[in-house]
């Protein structure tokens, strides 16, 4: 098993990302990995994934008419 540089992770968001302690110790690694720019899944979303998100999270209750 590899072990994780957690004096390095913590030096880059404490330090570098400015996070309190509490902050720091509330993420995932997927977030922190995320706030460093280190995520591999950086790809600009598209506009099918956005109609998606906003159907499904839509900014009006469904049962109230517009207008």
């Amino acid at each position: 098993m590899i072990g994780l540089d957690w004096p390095g992770l913590m030096r880059a968001g404490l330090y570098g990302l400015r996070l309190t302690p509490a902050e720091f110790w509330a993420l995932t690694p997927a977030e922190l990995q995320l706030m460093l720019g280190l995520s591999k899944a950086q790809v600009a979303m598209g506009r099918s994934r956005l109609d998606e998100l906003q159907a499904r999270f839509p900014d009006t209750p469904k049962d109230v008419k517009n207008g």
